[in-house]
Protein backbone atom coordinates (compact mmCIF):
# COMPACT_ATOMS: atom_id res chain seq x y z
CA UNK A 1 0.00 0.00 0.00
CA UNK A 2 1.52 3.59 -0.72
CA UNK A 3 -0.30 5.01 2.37
CA UNK A 4 1.09 4.99 6.04
CA UNK A 5 0.46 6.75 9.17
CA UNK A 6 2.37 7.51 12.16
CA UNK A 7 1.24 9.19 15.36
CA UNK A 8 3.95 11.83 16.07
CA UNK A 9 2.36 12.73 19.64
CA UNK A 10 -1.01 11.62 20.92
CA UNK A 11 -3.45 13.69 19.30
CA UNK A 12 -0.73 14.76 16.33
CA UNK A 13 -0.81 12.23 13.26
CA UNK A 14 1.77 12.49 10.56
CA UNK A 15 0.43 10.60 7.39
CA UNK A 16 2.34 9.61 3.89
CA UNK A 17 1.12 8.86 0.45
CA UNK A 18 3.82 7.63 -1.90
CA UNK A 19 3.05 8.24 -5.46
CA UNK A 20 5.49 8.91 -8.26
CA UNK A 21 2.64 10.03 -10.73
CA UNK A 22 3.10 13.95 -10.44
CA UNK A 23 5.96 16.81 -10.87
CA UNK A 24 4.74 18.12 -7.71
CA UNK A 25 4.58 17.17 -3.67
CA UNK A 26 1.62 18.64 -2.00
CA UNK A 27 1.78 19.11 1.90
CA UNK A 28 -1.78 19.72 4.21
CA UNK A 29 -2.24 20.11 7.71
CA UNK A 30 -5.61 19.53 8.85
CA UNK A 31 -6.56 20.82 12.41
CA UNK A 32 -10.37 19.38 13.93
CA UNK A 33 -12.56 20.22 16.42
CA UNK A 34 -16.27 19.32 16.97
CA UNK A 35 -18.79 21.71 15.41
CA UNK A 36 -19.90 24.43 17.72
CA UNK A 37 -21.90 27.24 17.48
CA UNK A 38 -19.81 28.74 20.15
CA UNK A 39 -16.71 28.45 17.94
CA UNK A 40 -17.51 27.90 14.29
CA UNK A 41 -17.41 31.66 13.25
CA UNK A 42 -13.70 31.81 15.32
CA UNK A 43 -12.44 28.81 13.29
CA UNK A 44 -13.28 30.21 9.90
CA UNK A 45 -12.03 33.36 11.04
CA UNK A 46 -8.96 31.97 11.95
CA UNK A 47 -8.58 30.30 8.71
CA UNK A 48 -7.88 33.70 6.92
CA UNK A 49 -6.03 35.55 9.39
CA UNK A 50 -2.97 32.95 9.90
CA UNK A 51 -2.63 33.32 6.31
CA UNK A 52 -2.13 36.92 6.12
CA UNK A 53 1.62 36.55 8.18
CA UNK A 54 4.27 34.47 10.38
CA UNK A 55 6.77 35.87 12.34
CA UNK A 56 9.65 35.33 9.79
CA UNK A 57 7.68 36.42 6.95
CA UNK A 58 4.96 39.80 8.41
CA UNK A 59 2.70 39.94 5.47
CA UNK A 60 0.94 37.97 2.78
CA UNK A 61 3.06 39.80 -0.02
CA UNK A 62 6.45 38.65 1.86
CA UNK A 63 4.57 34.85 2.18
CA UNK A 64 3.48 35.29 -1.66
CA UNK A 65 6.93 36.61 -2.19
CA UNK A 66 8.21 33.16 -0.73
CA UNK A 67 6.68 31.06 -1.82
CA UNK A 68 7.10 32.31 -5.48
CA UNK A 69 11.00 32.09 -4.35
CA UNK A 70 10.18 28.70 -3.84
CA UNK A 71 9.57 27.79 -8.32
CA UNK A 72 5.84 29.04 -7.49
CA UNK A 73 4.86 26.98 -4.71
CA UNK A 74 0.92 27.53 -4.03
CA UNK A 75 -0.78 28.30 -0.76
CA UNK A 76 -4.49 27.68 -0.33
CA UNK A 77 -6.44 27.60 3.48
CA UNK A 78 -10.17 27.28 4.56
CA UNK A 79 -12.69 25.58 6.34
CA UNK A 80 -14.95 22.47 5.79
CA UNK A 81 -17.93 20.96 7.69
CA UNK A 82 -17.23 16.73 7.33
CA UNK A 83 -19.89 15.26 9.39
CA UNK A 84 -20.27 17.14 12.69
CA UNK A 85 -16.87 18.15 12.81
CA UNK A 86 -15.43 21.45 11.47
CA UNK A 87 -11.84 21.25 9.89
CA UNK A 88 -9.20 23.92 8.97
CA UNK A 89 -7.50 22.74 6.30
CA UNK A 90 -3.98 24.39 5.05
CA UNK A 91 -2.40 23.33 1.73
CA UNK A 92 0.67 23.82 0.16
CA UNK A 93 2.18 22.56 -3.61
CA UNK A 94 5.43 22.67 -5.15
CA UNK A 95 8.03 21.20 -7.58
CA UNK A 96 9.15 17.75 -6.63
CA UNK A 97 13.14 18.27 -5.40
CA UNK A 98 13.36 15.93 -8.72
CA UNK A 99 12.77 18.78 -11.08
CA UNK A 100 14.91 21.26 -9.60
CA UNK A 101 17.16 22.99 -11.68
CA UNK A 102 19.71 22.56 -8.53
CA UNK A 103 20.12 20.14 -5.56
CA UNK A 104 18.12 21.59 -3.17
CA UNK A 105 15.57 20.63 -0.28
CA UNK A 106 12.46 22.53 -1.49
CA UNK A 107 10.18 19.49 0.62
CA UNK A 108 11.69 20.59 3.61
CA UNK A 109 11.58 24.08 2.97
CA UNK A 110 7.90 24.06 2.09
CA UNK A 111 6.93 21.76 5.21
CA UNK A 112 8.42 24.65 7.60
CA UNK A 113 6.68 27.69 6.37
CA UNK A 114 3.29 25.68 6.26
CA UNK A 115 3.96 24.97 9.94
CA UNK A 116 5.17 28.48 10.31
CA UNK A 117 1.82 30.00 8.84
CA UNK A 118 -0.41 27.86 11.41
CA UNK A 119 1.76 27.24 14.25
CA UNK A 120 3.67 31.12 14.23
CA UNK A 121 1.33 33.37 13.66
CA UNK A 122 2.34 37.01 13.02
CA UNK A 123 1.61 39.02 16.46
CA UNK A 124 1.74 42.64 17.49
CA UNK A 125 1.58 43.90 21.10
CA UNK A 126 1.32 39.85 21.86
CA UNK A 127 -2.23 39.29 19.96
CA UNK A 128 -3.44 39.35 16.48
CA UNK A 129 -2.27 42.54 14.57
CA UNK A 130 -6.07 44.31 14.88
CA UNK A 131 -5.97 45.75 10.57
CA UNK A 132 -5.79 41.84 9.90
CA UNK A 133 -8.45 40.63 12.12
CA UNK A 134 -10.77 43.97 10.54
CA UNK A 135 -9.81 42.82 7.01
CA UNK A 136 -10.76 39.36 7.54
CA UNK A 137 -13.82 40.32 9.58
CA UNK A 138 -15.20 41.96 6.34
CA UNK A 139 -14.10 39.28 4.01
CA UNK A 140 -15.74 36.59 5.82
CA UNK A 141 -18.97 38.76 6.47
CA UNK A 142 -19.08 39.42 2.63
CA UNK A 143 -18.86 35.29 2.39
CA UNK A 144 -21.82 34.87 4.65
CA UNK A 145 -23.76 36.92 3.48
CA UNK A 146 -23.14 35.81 -0.39
CA UNK A 147 -24.43 32.49 0.26
CA UNK A 148 -27.61 33.80 -1.03
CA UNK A 149 -26.28 34.36 -4.70
CA UNK A 150 -26.02 30.59 -5.38
CA UNK A 151 -30.18 29.94 -5.11
CA UNK A 152 -28.83 25.54 -5.55
CA UNK A 153 -26.23 25.89 -3.11
CA UNK A 154 -28.47 28.13 -0.79
CA UNK A 155 -31.52 26.21 -0.96
CA UNK A 156 -29.52 22.81 0.00
CA UNK A 157 -27.70 24.05 3.01
CA UNK A 158 -31.55 25.84 4.44
CA UNK A 159 -32.77 22.32 3.73
CA UNK A 160 -29.94 20.69 5.90
CA UNK A 161 -30.33 23.47 8.46
CA UNK A 162 -34.35 22.90 9.00
CA UNK A 163 -33.15 19.01 8.84
CA UNK A 164 -30.91 19.83 11.47
CA UNK A 165 -32.54 22.14 13.59
CA UNK A 166 -30.89 22.45 16.77
CA UNK A 167 -28.18 19.99 16.26
CA UNK A 168 -24.39 20.80 15.50
CA UNK A 169 -24.81 19.50 11.71
CA UNK A 170 -27.19 22.29 10.85
CA UNK A 171 -24.18 24.99 11.41
CA UNK A 172 -22.91 27.20 8.46
CA UNK A 173 -19.81 26.38 8.09
CA UNK A 174 -18.51 29.95 8.00
CA UNK A 175 -20.58 30.88 10.61
CA UNK A 176 -23.06 33.88 11.35
CA UNK A 177 -22.62 37.80 10.91
CA UNK A 178 -23.85 38.78 14.39
CA UNK A 179 -20.92 36.96 16.00
CA UNK A 180 -18.39 38.50 14.18
CA UNK A 181 -19.30 41.99 16.00
CA UNK A 182 -17.33 40.59 19.16
CA UNK A 183 -14.56 38.79 18.33
CA UNK A 184 -10.80 40.89 18.50
CA UNK A 185 -7.71 40.46 18.11
CA UNK A 186 -7.58 39.95 21.50
CA UNK A 187 -10.23 37.54 21.90
CA UNK A 188 -9.45 35.42 18.49
CA UNK A 189 -5.65 35.17 19.96
CA UNK A 190 -6.63 33.52 23.15
CA UNK A 191 -8.99 30.78 21.94
CA UNK A 192 -6.15 30.01 19.09
CA UNK A 193 -3.85 29.21 21.67
CA UNK A 194 -6.14 27.27 23.21
CA UNK A 195 -7.32 25.81 20.25
CA UNK A 196 -3.72 24.53 19.00
CA UNK A 197 -3.29 22.72 22.54
CA UNK A 198 -6.64 20.45 21.73
CA UNK A 199 -7.28 20.15 18.23
CA UNK A 200 -6.43 17.02 16.37
CA UNK A 201 -4.15 17.53 14.17
CA UNK A 202 -3.12 15.46 10.96
CA UNK A 203 -0.18 16.64 8.73
CA UNK A 204 -0.04 14.96 5.06
CA UNK A 205 2.33 14.46 2.80
CA UNK A 206 1.58 13.40 -0.51
CA UNK A 207 4.46 12.80 -3.71
CA UNK A 208 7.38 10.80 -4.41
CA UNK A 209 9.42 11.67 -0.88
CA UNK A 210 11.92 10.13 0.53
CA UNK A 211 11.84 8.86 4.40
CA UNK A 212 14.07 11.63 5.54
CA UNK A 213 10.51 13.78 5.61
CA UNK A 214 9.67 11.48 9.10
CA UNK A 215 12.38 13.10 10.70
CA UNK A 216 12.72 16.20 9.44
CA UNK A 217 9.15 16.64 10.53
CA UNK A 218 10.10 14.54 14.11
CA UNK A 219 13.21 17.40 14.43
CA UNK A 220 11.22 20.48 13.53
CA UNK A 221 10.88 22.77 16.72
CA UNK A 222 7.53 23.59 15.95
CA UNK A 223 6.84 19.62 16.52
CA UNK A 224 8.56 19.26 19.72
CA UNK A 225 7.31 21.93 21.66
CA UNK A 226 3.57 20.61 20.93
CA UNK A 227 2.17 19.03 23.51
CA UNK A 228 0.40 15.76 23.60
CA UNK A 229 -3.29 16.20 23.52
CA UNK A 230 -6.83 13.66 23.55
CA UNK A 231 -8.59 16.01 20.97
CA UNK A 232 -12.24 16.14 21.65
CA UNK A 233 -14.00 15.27 17.43
CA UNK A 234 -16.83 13.35 16.39
CA UNK A 235 -15.94 9.54 14.57
CA UNK A 236 -17.84 10.48 11.15
CA UNK A 237 -19.10 6.80 10.59
CA UNK A 238 -20.31 5.82 14.31
CA UNK A 239 -23.80 4.58 13.74
CA UNK A 240 -26.39 6.79 14.45
CA UNK A 241 -30.06 5.68 15.25
CA UNK A 242 -32.35 8.16 13.33
CA UNK A 243 -35.72 8.36 14.28
CA UNK A 244 -38.91 7.68 12.06
CA UNK A 245 -41.12 10.39 11.22
CA UNK A 246 -44.77 10.64 11.17
CA UNK A 247 -45.19 13.53 8.30
CA UNK A 248 -42.27 14.68 6.70
CA UNK A 249 -41.40 19.09 7.39
CA UNK A 250 -42.33 21.06 4.31
CA UNK A 251 -40.40 24.09 4.62
CA UNK A 252 -41.55 26.85 2.00
CA UNK A 253 -39.43 30.35 1.16
CA UNK A 254 -39.81 33.10 -1.03
CA UNK A 255 -37.41 34.99 -3.11
CA UNK A 256 -37.01 36.91 -6.10
CA UNK A 257 -35.90 33.95 -8.64
CA UNK A 258 -37.56 32.69 -12.16
CA UNK A 259 -36.68 28.71 -11.60
CA UNK A 260 -37.82 27.18 -8.13
CA UNK A 261 -35.46 24.82 -6.21
CA UNK A 262 -36.79 21.80 -4.73
CA UNK A 263 -34.50 19.25 -1.82
CA UNK A 264 -35.53 16.71 -0.45
CA UNK A 265 -34.04 15.57 2.48
CA UNK A 266 -34.33 11.70 2.97
CA UNK A 267 -33.17 9.37 5.75
CA UNK A 268 -31.23 6.43 5.56
CA UNK A 269 -32.93 4.74 8.71
CA UNK A 270 -30.84 1.04 8.48
CA UNK A 271 -27.40 1.63 10.04
CA UNK A 272 -25.24 -0.72 9.81
CA UNK A 273 -21.97 -0.22 8.26
CA UNK A 274 -22.30 -1.96 5.33
CA UNK A 275 -24.92 -0.38 4.68
CA UNK A 276 -23.34 2.34 3.60
CA UNK A 277 -22.28 0.66 0.66
CA UNK A 278 -25.99 -0.76 -0.69
CA UNK A 279 -27.15 2.66 0.11
CA UNK A 280 -24.15 4.31 -2.29
CA UNK A 281 -25.28 2.17 -5.02
CA UNK A 282 -28.97 3.11 -4.43
CA UNK A 283 -28.82 6.65 -4.92
CA UNK A 284 -26.83 6.09 -8.25
CA UNK A 285 -29.98 4.34 -9.11
CA UNK A 286 -32.29 6.91 -7.82
CA UNK A 287 -30.73 9.85 -8.88
CA UNK A 288 -26.84 10.17 -8.97
CA UNK A 289 -26.28 9.99 -13.27
CA UNK A 290 -27.51 10.77 -16.35
CA UNK A 291 -29.21 6.94 -16.39
CA UNK A 292 -31.15 7.56 -13.44
CA UNK A 293 -34.73 7.42 -12.55
CA UNK A 294 -34.33 10.97 -11.39
CA UNK A 295 -32.96 11.93 -14.79
CA UNK A 296 -34.80 9.82 -16.95
CA UNK A 297 -38.47 10.35 -15.45
CA UNK A 298 -38.00 13.80 -14.01
CA UNK A 299 -36.60 15.73 -16.04
CA UNK A 300 -36.41 13.56 -19.44
CA UNK A 301 -39.58 11.98 -20.36
CA UNK A 302 -42.28 14.75 -17.68
CA UNK A 303 -39.53 17.57 -18.62
CA UNK A 304 -40.29 18.63 -15.01
CA UNK A 305 -37.10 19.36 -13.92
CA UNK A 306 -34.21 21.61 -15.52
CA UNK A 307 -32.00 19.79 -13.56
CA UNK A 308 -32.67 16.38 -11.33
CA UNK A 309 -30.97 14.34 -9.43
CA UNK A 310 -29.78 13.16 -5.92
CA UNK A 311 -26.13 12.85 -3.43
CA UNK A 312 -25.20 10.78 -0.70
CA UNK A 313 -24.18 12.11 2.63
CA UNK A 314 -22.34 9.32 3.58
CA UNK A 315 -21.40 10.76 7.00
CA UNK A 316 -24.99 11.45 8.16
CA UNK A 317 -26.39 9.04 6.14
CA UNK A 318 -28.73 11.21 4.28
CA UNK A 319 -29.36 11.50 0.57
CA UNK A 320 -30.31 14.42 -1.08
CA UNK A 321 -32.83 14.99 -3.95
CA UNK A 322 -32.00 18.37 -5.87
CA UNK A 323 -34.40 19.79 -8.29
CA UNK A 324 -34.73 23.15 -10.44
CA UNK A 325 -38.13 23.33 -11.38
CA UNK A 326 -40.86 25.75 -12.99
CA UNK A 327 -42.29 27.40 -9.61
CA UNK A 328 -45.67 25.77 -10.83
CA UNK A 329 -44.72 21.84 -11.72
CA UNK A 330 -43.97 21.71 -7.70
CA UNK A 331 -47.36 18.93 -7.19
CA UNK A 332 -46.39 17.03 -10.08
CA UNK A 333 -42.64 17.03 -9.74
CA UNK A 334 -42.99 16.15 -6.04
CA UNK A 335 -45.49 13.53 -6.81
CA UNK A 336 -43.37 11.73 -9.71
CA UNK A 337 -40.24 11.97 -6.81
CA UNK A 338 -42.73 10.20 -4.10
CA UNK A 339 -43.08 7.37 -7.71
CA UNK A 340 -39.68 6.71 -8.02
CA UNK A 341 -38.50 6.00 -4.45
CA UNK A 342 -41.50 3.62 -4.20
CA UNK A 343 -40.29 1.73 -7.65
CA UNK A 344 -37.18 1.57 -5.50
CA UNK A 345 -38.80 -0.10 -2.85
CA UNK A 346 -40.48 -2.64 -4.93
CA UNK A 347 -37.18 -3.55 -6.96
CA UNK A 348 -38.40 -2.19 -10.01
CA UNK A 349 -34.80 -1.32 -11.61
CA UNK A 350 -32.65 -3.57 -13.63
CA UNK A 351 -29.74 -5.57 -12.95
CA UNK A 352 -28.23 -3.11 -15.66
CA UNK A 353 -29.23 -0.27 -13.71
CA UNK A 354 -27.12 -2.26 -10.64
CA UNK A 355 -24.03 -2.89 -12.95
CA UNK A 356 -23.91 0.76 -14.69
CA UNK A 357 -23.69 2.00 -10.97
CA UNK A 358 -21.23 -0.30 -9.61
CA UNK A 359 -19.24 0.73 -12.46
CA UNK A 360 -19.90 4.44 -11.79
CA UNK A 361 -18.71 3.96 -8.71
CA UNK A 362 -15.65 2.18 -8.80
CA UNK A 363 -14.36 4.22 -12.04
CA UNK A 364 -15.04 7.52 -9.51
CA UNK A 365 -13.31 5.77 -6.64
CA UNK A 366 -10.55 4.17 -8.55
CA UNK A 367 -10.09 7.55 -9.74
CA UNK A 368 -9.16 9.23 -6.45
CA UNK A 369 -5.13 8.40 -6.75
CA UNK A 370 -5.16 10.55 -9.87
CA UNK A 371 -5.49 13.39 -7.99
CA UNK A 372 -3.15 14.44 -4.81
CA UNK A 373 -5.76 16.09 -3.00
CA UNK A 374 -8.74 13.70 -3.72
CA UNK A 375 -6.34 10.77 -2.45
CA UNK A 376 -5.42 12.97 0.72
CA UNK A 377 -8.93 13.63 1.23
CA UNK A 378 -10.24 10.17 0.90
CA UNK A 379 -7.48 8.71 3.78
CA UNK A 380 -8.51 11.92 5.99
CA UNK A 381 -11.84 10.73 5.80
CA UNK A 382 -10.62 7.69 6.80
CA UNK A 383 -9.00 8.83 9.74
CA UNK A 384 -12.01 10.63 10.81
CA UNK A 385 -13.51 7.23 10.54
CA UNK A 386 -13.88 4.34 13.14
CA UNK A 387 -12.32 1.44 10.43
CA UNK A 388 -9.78 1.73 7.63
CA UNK A 389 -10.59 0.68 4.55
CA UNK A 390 -8.87 0.64 0.83
CA UNK A 391 -9.62 2.15 -2.11
CA UNK A 392 -9.43 -1.30 -3.24
CA UNK A 393 -11.39 -2.55 -0.41
CA UNK A 394 -13.77 -0.30 -1.20
CA UNK A 395 -14.44 -1.02 -4.50
CA UNK A 396 -14.41 -4.87 -4.12
CA UNK A 397 -17.29 -3.97 -1.25
CA UNK A 398 -19.44 -1.99 -3.82
CA UNK A 399 -19.29 -4.92 -6.24
CA UNK A 400 -20.90 -7.15 -3.36
CA UNK A 401 -23.73 -5.15 -3.12
CA UNK A 402 -26.77 -7.46 -4.33
CA UNK A 403 -30.43 -6.17 -6.01
CA UNK A 404 -32.31 -7.48 -2.63
CA UNK A 405 -29.87 -5.23 -0.20
CA UNK A 406 -30.68 -2.38 -2.27
CA UNK A 407 -34.29 -3.16 -2.12
CA UNK A 408 -33.60 -3.65 1.87
CA UNK A 409 -32.41 -0.01 2.16
CA UNK A 410 -34.76 1.02 0.24
CA UNK A 411 -37.79 0.24 2.67
CA UNK A 412 -35.71 2.11 5.42
CA UNK A 413 -35.57 5.17 3.49
CA UNK A 414 -37.95 7.82 4.55
CA UNK A 415 -38.79 11.67 3.67
CA UNK A 416 -37.76 13.57 6.62
CA UNK A 417 -37.73 17.82 5.06
CA UNK A 418 -38.97 18.92 1.95
CA UNK A 419 -38.08 22.46 1.35
CA UNK A 420 -38.91 24.46 -1.74
CA UNK A 421 -37.26 27.95 -2.67
CA UNK A 422 -39.99 29.55 -4.86
CA UNK A 423 -40.73 32.98 -5.98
Amino acid sequence: MNYKKENLKQGITFHKINTNKFKTNLFAIFLTTKLDRETITKNALLAAVLRRGTKKLNTQEEISKSLENMYGANFDCGVEKTGDNQVIKFYLESINNEFLPSQENLSKECLEILLDIVFNPFLEDNKFKQEYVDGEKENLKQIIQGKIDNKARYAYDRCIEEMYKNEPYGLYKYGYIEDLENINSQNLYEYYLELIKTVKIDIFVSGDLDENIISEIKENEIIKNLEERIPKYNINNENIQKNKVDEPQVISESMQITQGKLILGLDVLENKKECKYWASVYNIILGGSANSKMFQNVREKASLAYSAGSSYLRQKDNIFIKCGIDIPNYEKTLGLIKEQLKQMENGDFTDDDINNAKILISSTVGSIPETQDSEITYYFSQELSDEFVSIEDYIKKINEVTKQQIIEIAKNIQINTIYFLKD
